[in-house]
């Protein structure tokens, strides 16, 4: 059985036992999240979508929240002398999910 579930403005499809990387949540470390945005349930038999998961979660716990590798941006113009190298580290947090609540 897996589940899809949108936070942080993405979606991920999620099996018990996963480990996943989502956008930074609000969470400290070894706390349980719950995520309820479910967009669809499939099982083995049939799947559950709409207002069939308005009643169903995901159980999650946090396993660390830390930031990613850094991504070079470099902005140049030529012939007119300008340069702007920049970086950036995305904050994520990996979470292991535990159990499917249909």
């Amino acid at each position: 059985m897996y589940a899809v579930i949108a936070t942080g403005g993405k979606q991920y499809k999620v099996a018990e036992g996963d480990i996943i990387r989502v956008e930074k949540l609000d969470a400290a470390d070894g706390a349980s999240v719950t995520f309820d945005n479910i967009i669809a349930i499939m099982s083995d038999k049939d799947v559950l979508v709409g207002d069939k998961v308005a009643n169903s979660s995901v159980k999650a716990t946090v396993l660390k929240t830390a930031k990613a590798k850094k991504v070079t941006v470099y902005k140049y113009k030529p012939k007119k002398g300008f340069h702007k190298k920049n970086g950036h580290r995305q904050p994520f947090t990996e979470v292991k999910i535990e159990a499917i609540n249909a």
